[in-house]
């Protein structure tokens, strides 16, 4: 076999980094301490890759993996990748039937599951689904991962080709949509493959095999995972938490000694409402370049975590869609605080008419070009992206300056029409977190008789001994927004019902306020 055909031909391959430096860790999980080597992950996924061909999935079928955050979970998808095969990676939080929703819809052949999740893995309808493999333990139905292992070559395929996730949208304002993206016809490790593209833009920031890169979220969401097998393709050492625990992710980067992290902004406040003393007991000075993303970071939480960490920290804005992106370094931040960068792709800011807006004026955020990607069954909701222009959007609404940077002020889908009044529930949700006493906010509309919609707010506070009332947050607001922007009436609740990775699930808020009046709010 040549060296292009397994994959060693090119340096952007998980194969080749085996070959150079098999004893390297490629996983490290941060609860247990277990250590996956590169040997280890290419021989188990060139097993696993052997598998799938005998179960006679080939370039292009899919396979579904509902695993929690592992070193099974990579290897898991590592062999789908290596195999030509899309992969869909389901929320571990699901129930039995939102799991059979994605299940059915991407079309799997072969379902990988964690054993913690056979409660729901055991109830699922697969009868569509010849191939059952369980990691980590037994599942009644499910071939156990070391046997399905031991009986498969350790060599690489001889047709291995690139595969490409098929990742499914949160569903936090509705039904979750597959994104659908053209794997291409690229042998392992090919620069022209879309996924090695990623590793090589990771690449040109600096990150190389030396590199330490820390995932704090779960491997089921985009950047997460993509991120994670970009690091392995440049041979750096991903180091991944099993969940998300602010302490204990500082306590991670001191002992690991991560140069490179990625987060969302929540695990920020998370960090940042700490004790001092307790932040202050942890060495991080390892850190080099810190990346966030996923919804814009609120002023006073980006400006904190850069007095404390450095200029270090830098956001971009992108979509599983891959339609356009945007990219702002901490200096650049700073000067333009609360932007999220200058676009690298063509960029429109859209009016209600259809047509671009001035300067500094709101509107829908569109791109021009991007990459193909299409909803997966959903020809009406690819199309529902795409305006006149042919240019694309991810429902987020925002404005650019005069210097041409990009500044998101909420989502379409959340914007709140009250007595014929726009607004934008952002704003609201960013003064409430600028309180000491408040660590989450969601603002959303209610039903109200006379506007249509009242601004309402939820909020978790810092602690049951945080001493500040309902009428007391409000005013909050209200000293720093337009009245009208400000919430007419805000509920405290022990914690916001967001998935391990920050996203806000904020249907389940909303919904009951609406349930039997019809409303076509989602």
């Amino acid at each position: 076999m040549s060296p292009v055909a397994d994959g060693t031909g090119h340096p952007w391959h998980p194969g080749a980094r085996a070959r150079e430096h098999p004893d390297r860790p490629a996983v490290i999980m941060t609860g247990s301490g277990t250590v996956t080597t590169y040997a280890e992950l290419d021989e188990r996924s060139n097993r696993l890759a052997h598998a799938f061909r005998r179960a006679g999935l080939g370039p292009g079928d899919h396979v579904a993996l509902m695993m929690v955050n592992g070193s099974a979970f990579l290897e898991a998808a590592w062999a789908a990748q290596r195999s030509g095969l899309h992969y869909t990676a389901i929320n571990a939080h699901l129930l039995r039937d939102e799991a059979q929703y994605i299940l059915d819809d991407c079309g799997a052949r072969a379902l990988v599951v964690t054993a913690g999740l056979a409660g729901v893995a055991t109830g699922l309808d697969l009868s569509r689904v010849p191939l059952r493999i369980a990691a980590g333990g037994p599942v009644p139905g499910f071939a156990p991962w070391a046997e399905v292992l031991a009986h498969a070559p350790a060599t690489p395929l001889p047709d291995a080709c690139e595969g490409r996730e098929m990742l499914y949208s949160s569903g936090t304002t509705g039904v979750p949509k597959g994104v659908h993206k053209p794997r291409g016809d690229c042998g392992p490790g090919d620069p022209e493959a879309p996924s090695v593209a990623v590793a090589l833009g990771v690449a040109a920031m600096g990150v190389d095999a030396d590199a330490v890169y820390l995932t704090p979220a779960p491997l089921y969401h985009s950047a997460p995972l993509v991120y994670s097998m970009a690091m392995h393709r440049l041979g750096a050492t991903t180091v991944v938490m099993e969940s998300f625990d602010a302490e204990a992710c500082l306590a991670a980067i001191e002992h690991h000694r991560v140069t490179h992290a990625q987060f969302v902004p929540t695990m920020f406040t998370r960090m940042l409402a700490l004790p001092d003393e307790v932040r202050r007991s942890f060495d991080l000075s390892s850190l080099r370049h810190v990346l966030h993303a996923a919804a814009p970071c609120p002023v006073p939480v980006k400006r904190r975590i850069l007095e404390w960490w450095g200029p270090i920290v830098s956001e971009y804005y992108a979509g599983t869609e891959d339609i356009g992106s945007s990219f702002i370094g901490p200096e650049e931040w700073l000067a333009h605080p609360g932007s999220v960068g200058r676009p690298r792709d063509e960029l429109h800011i859209v009016g209600e008419d259809g047509e671009e807006v001035a300067t500094g004026e709101t509107g829908v955020v569109y791109f021009a070009g991007g990459r193909s990607f299409a909803y997966h069954n959903d020809p009406d909701k690819t199309a529902s992206v795409e305006d006149r222009h042919g240019w694309r959007t991810l429902g987020d609404v925002g404005y650019v300056d005069g210097d041409g940077y990009l500044y998101l002020t909420d989502r379409s889908a959340d914007m709140i029409v009250s007595g014929g009044v726009n607004i934008y529930p952002r704003e609201a949700e960013h003064v409430l977190l600028q309180h000491p006493a408040v660590v989450d906010a969601a603002v959303f509309g209610v039903p109200d008789g006379e506007m249509g919609e009242a601004v309402k707010a939820v909020v978790e506070l810092t602690g049951p001994e945080a001493a500040v009332t309902p009428g007391a947050l409000i005013e909050w607001c209200r000293a720093r927004l337009a009245p009208y922007k400000c919430p007419r009436s805000l509920d405290v609740v022990a914690a916001l019902p967001r998935d391990p990775s920050g996203k806000l699930f904020k249907r389940r808020l909303r919904d009951p306020y609406w349930e039997g009046r019809g409303s076509d709010i989602v």
